[in-house]
């Protein structure tokens, strides 16, 4: 599923006040980076948020899915990125906060 541009577009200004992020393809996606550390993918117009086992119970307290895609053999679930809240496209300061808690994530991961 390719990022949807407008929905990208989107997601880049809100996340301006993280400062200096690299983005660019991934897989048919979008990614976000911040000092290499991938935080966040856009795909078709879903954000998924890095996760670890610090952060991961707060996604699923907001029911949350994790990132999954279908392969011939079954489908894939990738339990490092789970879907942001929908909640939060229209709070961009608790959109910030997730983003900041993804970086977390994704420098932990390291």
């Amino acid at each position: 599923m390719s990022a949807d541009p407008d929905f990208i577009s989107f997601i880049e200004e809100q996340l301006e006040p993280l400062g200096l992020l690299a983005a660019g393809r991934f897989f048919g996606g979008h990614a976000f980076k911040q000092d290499g550390a991938q935080f966040a993918m856009v795909m078709g117009n879903t954000l998924y948020l890095r996760v670890d086992d610090e952060t991961r119970p707060g996604f699923r307290e907001e029911n949350s899915e994790p990132f999954s895609y279908t392969t011939k053999r079954g489908r894939v679930i990738v339990d490092s990125y789970y879907a942001a809240p929908e909640r939060l496209m229209d709070d961009p300061d608790d959109l910030v906060a997730w983003a900041r808690e993804a970086i977390g994530a994704a420098r932990r991961a390291r």
